[in-house]
Formats: C-alpha cells, sequence, structure tokens
C-alpha cells in the first residue's frame, strides 16, 4: 500500500481523463441553465406577485444556484433607523435551506432573525423559525489564507427548510427590540435602552442545493469549457486525495475488518512506528463506511482549487450544525450540498467547513476536500482548527438528544482516525490557541481529545443535548480500538 501522504499528481493527472464530469446514474438528469431571462414559470394561484426588483434578484436560476436578496429597513423612524429589517411574504425561485449574511465577519448579529417558507408542493407556509445568529465561531483561523482571503462574511448558521418557493423575513435587534416601549425611570431622569445597529450589507440567502453534480457548467461556449476542466481536475483531485482507500471515482469508501484496518494502520504509520510498536497490537477502531464526496453529489467546482493540510490529527471537535431536526436521512446528500454551497457561496469560505458529517441515521460523509485518512485543515472550530478535525452532526441539538445511531457513528468515526495518529480517544491532549474567545492567541490549552466546539470557543455549539452525549462516545471509541 503507498503511503498516504505520497504525491498524487500522477494520479490526478490519470483521473482527470478518467473520471466523467458527472456520475453515470445522474448524467440524465443534470441540465443547463436557463438563460438569464429566462421565463417565469407560473407560481400557485393566491401568490404575492412578484415586483421587477424581486424578479431581477431571484434571476438568473439553475438548479444548484443561491439567490441573494437585500433586506430592507422594517422600522422608518430615524431614531431607530436599522434595529429592525427584512423582507416582505413574497414568491421565490425553490430553494431548500435558507440563511442571512452580512458584509463584516466580525461583525456579531445582536438580535433575533426569524423565518417562514412556503412549502413548494401543498403551498402552505410554515410558522415562524429562529436561525442560529451567533455562528462566527465556525470559521478558519484568524491570520491565515482562507480568513484573509476579502470574501468571507458574517453569517448565521443554515436552516434547511424543504422544498420552498415562498419566503418571510424579520431581523430585530435584541436591544432594540427591549427599548421599544420600554422606559426606565431613576428619580426624574427617563432613560432609553440604546438599540445595537444590525450589521451592514445584510442579505438573504436561498439555497437550491441542486441534482447531484448538475451544474450550470454544461452551458456551451469557451468560458463554459473552461468551466468543465477546472471541475474535471478539481474532482480528480478530490477522489485521488482517497485513492489508498478506495477506487477513483467512488462514491463510497467501504467499512474494514480489523485485521484489514490494522494493515492499513501499519502502512499508514511507515517509518514512524518503533519495532516494538509494530510488533504490538494496534489501537485502533475498525473502519467505517463513508459517503465519498462524490457520493454526496458535491460540485468540486465551487470550491477553491488546492487541498491544505495540517500536521496531525491530535484531537476531534463535535459540532451541531443548528441546520434543524426537519429533514429525512433520504435527503441528506441534498442537505450537505445545501451547506457546501452556502459555506462557499455565501460566506466565502475556500470549502465546507467541518471534515466530516454525521445524519440522524448514522450515517458518516466526507466533508472538506483532500483524504479522510488525512489531516486536512477544516474551518470548524475557530483558533482550533490546526492538528485538529471537525466533525457535524445534522441538526439542532440544544433541546433535543442526538439519536443512538449518531453517537455510535461519532465512536466509530473517531475510534478509526484518531487510531491511525495513535490516539486515546478517552485521553487528554494539549493544542495550542490560534486566538479565541475564550483563550488568548498562542496560550497551550489542555483539552479531551473528544471536544465539543465549547471547549474552544464560547458558544452553545453542539448543543446542550449532544455535548451531554460526547462522554459517552468517548467510553465507546476506545472500546473499539481494543482499550
Amino acid at each position: 500500500m503507498r503511503g498516504f501522504l505520497a504525491s498524487s499528481i500522477g494520479v490526478t493527472c490519470a483521473a482527470a481523463l478518467a473520471l466523467p464530469l458527472t456520475p453515470p446514474a445522474l448524467a440524465a438528469s443534470a441540465r443547463p441553465a436557463p438563460a438569464t431571462e429566462a421565463a417565469r414559470p407560473a407560481l400557485p394561484a393566491g401568490s404575492p406577485a412578484m415586483n421587477p426588483a424581486d424578479r431581477r434578484a431571484a434571476e438568473p436560476y439553475a438548479a444548484g444556484s443561491t439567490q441573494s436578496l437585500p433586506l430592507e429597513p422594517l422600522t422608518r423612524t430615524r431614531a431607530t433607523p436599522s434595529t429592525e429589517q427584512g423582507l416582505s411574504r413574497r414568491a421565490v425561485r425553490h430553494f431548500s435551506l435558507v440563511g442571512v449574511i452580512w458584509d463584516d465577519p466580525d461583525a456579531e448579529l445582536h438580535g433575533r432573525v426569524r423565518v417562514r417558507t412556503r412549502a413548494a408542493g401543498t403551498g402552505t407556509w410554515s410558522g415562524w423559525q429562529d436561525l442560529e445568529t451567533h455562528n462566527a465561531d465556525h470559521a478558519a483561523d484568524p491570520g491565515t489564507p482562507e480568513r484573509a482571503s476579502g470574501r468571507v462574511r458574517g453569517a448565521t448558521a443554515p436552516l434547511w427548510v424543504g422544498d420552498s418557493n415562498g419566503v418571510e423575513l424579520r431581523v430585530s435587534s435584541e436591544s432594540g427590540r427591549g427599548a421599544a416601549g420600554s422606559r426606565a425611570r431613576t428619580s426624574d431622569t427617563r432613560t432609553l435602552r440604546a438599540a445595537l445597529p444590525l450589521p451592514s450589507g445584510l442579505r438573504l440567502e436561498l439555497v437550491d442545493p441542486g441534482e447531484a453534480d448538475a451544474t450550470s457548467l454544461g452551458v456551451g461556449g469557451p468560458r463554459a469549457a473552461d468551466a468543465r476542466n477546472a471541475e474535471s481536475s478539481a474532482l480528480a483531485e478530490a477522489s485521488a486525495a482517497n485513492s489508498d482507500l478506495a477506487p477513483l471515482g467512488a462514491t463510497g469508501i467501504a467499512a474494514l475488518s480489523r485485521a484489514g484496518t490494522e494493515q492499513e494502520y501499519r502502512a499508514f504509520n511507515a517509518g514512524k512506528l518503533t519495532e516494538q510498536q509494530r510488533q504490538a497490537k494496534p489501537y485502533i477502531g475498525p473502519r467505517p463506511g463513508i459517503v465519498t464526496r462524490r457520493g454526496w453529489g458535491a460540485n468540486e467546482g465551487l470550491r477553491e482549487s488546492g487541498l491544505r493540510y495540517t500536521k496531525k490529527v491530535k484531537a476531534a471537535f463535535v459540532h451541531h450544525t443548528a441546520s434543524g431536526n426537519n429533514y429525512r436521512c433520504s435527503q441528506v446528500p441534498s442537505l450537505i450540498r445545501g451547506i457546501y454551497r452556502y459555506h462557499v457561496k455565501s460566506m466565502g469560505w475556500r470549502d465546507i467547513g467541518y471534515n466530516f458529517l454525521i445524519d440522524k441515521c448514522g450515517k458518516i460523509y466526507e466533508g472538506r476536500a483532500g483524504g479522510v485518512a488525512k489531516p486536512v485543515l477544516g474551518a470548524h472550530t475557530l483558533g482550533f482548527n490546526s492538528n485538529s478535525m471537525g466533525i457535524a452532526v445534522l441538526g439542532s441539538y440544544g433541546t433535543k438528544k442526538p439519536s443512538k445511531s449518531a453517537v455510535k457513528a461519532i465512536a466509530r468515526l473517531t475510534a478509526w482516525k484518531l487510531g491511525l495518529y495513535r490516539v486515546n480517544p478517552k485521553g487528554k491532549t494539549h493544542l495550542k490557541s490560534a486566538g479565541s474567545n475564550l483563550y488568548r492567541k498562542g496560550k497551550k490549552v489542555r483539552l479531551n481529545v473528544i471536544s465539543g466546539h465549547r471547549d474552544g470557543f464560547k458558544t452553545e455549539c453542539p448543543g446542550r443535548k449532544l455535548y451531554g452525549k460526547l462522554g459517552s462516545a468517548r467510553s465507546k471509541a476506545a472500546r473499539y480500538q481494543g482499550r
């Protein structure tokens, strides 16, 4: 078996010639994007008419696209000009995931973001749903090229709403709401609470994840041909990163027996083990099955080209995506494509932030490109992305318990991946902070090998209920390793 970190240039070049742009099973469904001013489809009876500005904001449209709508002031007084913004109820193109972004990634949205959506199939409007506003803790580390690209924006967490074609949004300043009509008296002095302004450049992002690998790259012309070549190269690059574990173009990496995993471990650590370590039985869990990026239909042309690595994997940070629990496991590839597009096109990241994602049925998915066995540098835990990996459980787990299948999948994944790097999942480790709201830059922090996001950053993530299951995940992972 070749070394896992050996150069993949030859493999990548060969893969670029061998891999079709679209998986065979989906080739028939891939379609070109319509022209920019394509005819607008008929809307359900009773839908509010779209004015020209709305229509321009919603076009051009293609499967796998984002509508970006600027918010409008909802308060008209000069005293509080920017404490409430939003969008009135309106018809829009199909989308399945929503989020709100703003210009400055370092600005915080102190307030509440609520959205209502209309189901495309039934025309029924949902109740108001909250978007998680404190999302800056999921990001690349300060000072890194990804963070300093000039493309990064502030954002809420995305929310999965399913196939929808109507939306209404309200964004309110928390202090502004408290100030409205609320006055405190101290002796004869009347004090009005100051209203914090909302961040500038607020926009509603409506994401259609599209079909797997169906993009606008099928449009004819020289520029489209260049785009197809670029995506083909990126597709080969992502696939070649896993070539030690699965054939090129594979949609999944098969689960491996314990004996096979131990053989994989020795190949991975060739030249790093002492004679005694080579003879000893390794502490590593059997490799679990993993759906590759090709398996969930990643459009490799979206992400920044090239792969970025850290030195090793000493810790695993567990997250929740805060994207809601109203998804079926059959919808997860679409959900991940939506999060991927939101991270890259809306938030300005180089790729999806997490190294792995896990659904409530316990299925494991490859996240950021670079190879599931390799130390891929993610953007998941601000201040602690180096020498770690980020695992996101799809859903919101502040008040809802994670499924047993999801917790088991965390244990299986960490038992294998941490085992490759000879790390005990029940142990402690030290990581150097790159700067967070809990630890100053340069501080060496002692952490659990399997930590929650909140252990490295002051945040609610991964939710109280999921955080409470990490002890169980550590114990299970250690048992899977044979400890």
